[in-house]
Parts: structure tokens; C-alpha cells; sequence
């Protein structure tokens, strides 16, 4: 291969390089997007409008490990921990491993654990890190989009490691999470949020 081919296809990496150091998260958050578009919910990061709706319900005094799904560039993470107790611990849980490393680079807090796998396998992963069960479980994974079974795979294993009293928060564009989510959450509180792009619809599943 010559100088002049090596230098042609090196271009797309230095230009990932290049947006990435000009964007920052954005950058990785768009890269992970374009990668993955499947199982990336939005190019765009949630509002802080949405952050503080979706986490309102939870009770934090009574939080000792927090899970979250498809965390992205951590747009949920730092929120969470600032209002996580400080012998809380939050799990986040995602299959692209671009986000995974960001997130390991980025965030030291000692509550915090970065896992590259699959929220269809929490219950797991949530035992090898030493708990038995989680009080909240966050998602923002495009369960319209989730290849055939893992939507109802990932509402199945979250109901049965929630603690009872604990919840499943999502946020979604469509209603399709609420569909999967409705098999076991008797209880599923709803609602919407406008400044956020796009929209999104809430809904907190209470394991009883």
C-alpha cells in the first residue's frame, strides 16, 4: 500500500479525532449514534428538563444502588450521583464500549461503575458487583428499535431485580417500552416532556 493510500484511509479517523476534540461528549455521542443508530435512542442528549422530571419520583434517601441503561456520554450519570447518597452506588450498563471508555475516563467517583454488556443480563451483573437487588433502574435504550425479544427480555429481568417499592424509569419517543413494561408493573405512572428533542414520554413502573 503506498504513502498516498495509507494517508487516505487514516482520514477518517483523524477527522473522528478532529470532531470529537471539538465537540467534546457531543462528538461521542454522535459517533456512538452514527455506529450504532439502533441502539442509540437520539443523536441528541436528553434536557436537563427531562433529567429533572424522570428523576423527581425517586427517593433518594432510600437509594443504595441505582442502574442505568444506554448512559450514553453520562448525561444521566452526574445528576444521579450528585443526588445519590454516599454509600450509593450506580451501575450503568451499555453494549457500545466507545461510551463505556469515555465514561471510565471521565468519571473517577468512587460509586460509579461502567459495565460493557447487555441490560438484558442485569440481574448478573448486578449480583457480581455484591448487590442482591436494585432500588431504581434507569432507561433510555429505543425499545422500538431493540432487535425481536430483547425488549421483552430487558423488561423481565428488570422487574425481577428491582427490591419491592423500587422502579423502572424510562423515557422513550414512542410508547412502546410501556407495552413491554405493562406484562409486569401493575403500577406504571405516566408523563411527557416537551423541552426535550425530541419530546419524549415518561413512564415509572412501581414494583409492588
Amino acid at each position: 500500500m503506498t504513502s498516498t493510500e495509507l494517508a487516505h484511509e487514516a482520514l477518517p479517523q483523524k477527522v473522528k479525532r478532529r470532531i470529537k476534540r471539538m465537540l467534546g461528549p457531543w462528538g461521542i455521542f454522535i459517533q456512538g449514534f452514527i455506529e450504532h443508530p439502533v441502539m442509540v435512542g437520539s443523536i441528541i442528549p436528553s434536557s436537563r428538563y427531562t433529567i429533572a422530571k424522570m428523576l423527581g419520583p425517586v427517593k433518594w434517601d432510600e437509594c443504595k444502588l441505582f442502574v442505568e441503561y444506554g448512559p450514553g456520554v453520562g448525561t444521566f450519570c452526574r445528576p444521579v450521583l450528585e443526588r445519590l447518597p454516599r454509600d450509593g452506588n450506580l451501575i450503568v450498563i451499555d453494549t457500545n464500549p466507545l461510551y463505556i471508555d469515555y465514561l471510565r475516563a471521565t468519571i473517577s467517583d468512587s460509586r460509579f461503575t461502567a459495565v460493557l454488556g447487555s441490560a438484558a443480563d442485569v440481574e448478573a451483573i448486578v449480583h457480581a458487583h455484591g448487590h442482591d437487588h436494585a432500588d431504581y433502574v434507569l432507561s433510555g435504550l429505543p425499545f422500538s428499535t431493540l432487535p425481536d425479544g430483547i425488549g421483552p427480555e430487558i423488561a423481565a429481568a428488570t422487574y425481577r431485580v428491582l427490591r419491592p417499592g423500587g422502579a423502572f424509569l424510562v423515557y422513550q419517543f414512542t410508547a412502546a417500552a410501556r407495552d413491554f413494561m405493562a406484562k409486569h408493573f401493575r403500577r406504571i405512572d405516566a408523563g411527557f416532556e416537551l423541552l426535550n428533542v425530541l419530546p419524549c414520554k415518561l413512564f415509572w413502573g412501581w414494583k409492588e
